[in-house]
């Protein structure tokens, strides 16, 4: 028997919709396929420019909104192509959208992600959640990250772990070996998104493969000091942050327009080390091990500079202990979808800071 999911989901970076199906009949669910659909070059300049909105101008996409909608949903179809899955087999699909705006500390929290679930819903012919973080804001919480929940299920072990999410922007999620000590995790800082921010800049090119131009270049130590002195380095947990804090207009308020553009590179990967690094060791718990996911798992050389400043804490790739780094949040909302059909809380306020435990998203289900 089988309890089949799909989980649809497209980062900071914008790269593109990942998509996973997934399996949740037993009690830690396994992946079953997977697919990645590039964004059409056109809507994918159209989600830049919406990012640039002001906060009301943003709650105007609703064109938009429907044509992300559709990519998402051919995303999920050509998913289940692959598979060779008919979509009646399907119980659910979870979508996160692709977010333009996350504001929990705002007058009226919130946070926005385009793609219109009720549009999935009726172009798949699935049942549709969506709109994942809303609830945990309405408790109090950051609404990020939320992937630490499904960390909890599929990496916790008898030892001390931490799961490093490298997307565009960082989170860890810090899992106890003593089942009794509750999960913790936060958004650290950058990922990838400074990194790829600069060399789009400078070269025009989408990202550092390997982290070749960051290894070529020499580290500005007076740089790095610089930018770690952002107010949010030094803020207590829970906190989560993304492109409105840190981007390219923030990374030109530090002066980088005189320095050789490799030495910039180089020193934005290191910060995005660092940042880890500072966020695992400053935690109460002592961590065996670091396992890391996401697209910065493909970037040996921050991976490198992590495993230096770790030292004897080993940095291995989620895949090492079964699970797939690039497709762990396309997973997450998967089994997230499951969560809020079951009933059950989706978010950990140990985490997000909410003042309890909800059940996440918002279900659509199709125009019959």
């Amino acid at each position: 028997m089988t309890a089949l999911y799909v989980g649809l989901m497209s980062g900071t970076s914008m790269d593109g919709i990942d998509a996973a199906l997934i399996d949740c009949f037993t009690h830690k669910p396994h992946l079953v396929a997977t697919h990645s659909k590039p964004w059409p070059d056109t809507l994918k300049q159209q989600l830049h420019d919406a990012r640039q909105l002001d906060d009301e101008a943003v709650f105007a996409l609703k064109d938009l909104d429907n044509t992300i909608a559709q990519q998402f949903a051919e995303a999920a179809l050509e998913l289940l192509t692959i598979a060779g899955t008919a979509v009646d087999e399907v119980i659910a699909i979870g979508s996160h959208g692709q977010t333009i705006r996350h504001r929990p500390h705002a007058d009226t929290p919130f946070s926005l992600q385009l793609g219109n679930g009720q549009r999935i819903a009726d172009l798949t012919r699935i049942r549709t959640v969506s709109d994942f973080r809303s609830a945990d804001i309405a408790a109090g919480g950051e609404g990020a990250p939320l992937a630490p929940a499904f960390h909890n299920v599929v990496l916790r072990s008898s030892e001390n772990r931490c799961v490093v999410n490298i997307g565009g922007v960082t989170n860890i999620t810090l899992l106890p070996a003593d089942a009794s000590i509750a999960v913790s995790g936060y958004d650290s800082g950058p990922g990838n998104n400074l990194m790829d921010f600069w060399i789009q800049h400078q070269r025009s090119t989408a990202y550092d493969s390997n982290g070749e131009w960051a290894r070529s270049g020499r580290i500005n130590n007076e740089l790095l000091a610089r930018l770690k002195a952002d107010a949010y380095f030094h803020e207590p947990p829970p906190k989560s942050t993304g492109f409105e804090h840190f981007n390219l207009d923030w990374l030109k308020q530090h002066d980088v327009d005189a320095l050789p553009v490799e030495d910039v590179q180089a020193t934005l990967c290191e910060l995005t080390a660092t940042t880890i690094t500072d966020a695992i060791l400053a935690s109460e718990l002592k961590i065996d091990r670091v396992l890391i996911c996401g697209g910065g798992v493909h970037n040996a050389w921050c991976l490198q500079r992590l495993q230096s400043l770790l030292g004897e804490i080993p940095v291995e790739s989620t895949q090492h202990h079964g699970v797939h780094p690039d497709w762990v949040e396309a997973m997450a909302f998967a089994w997230l979808a499951m969560r809020h059909l079951e009933g059950k809380p989706g978010n950990l306020p140990s985490v997000t800071g909410a003042s309890e435990s909800v059940v996440l998203g918002r279900l659509s289900r199709p125009d019959l």
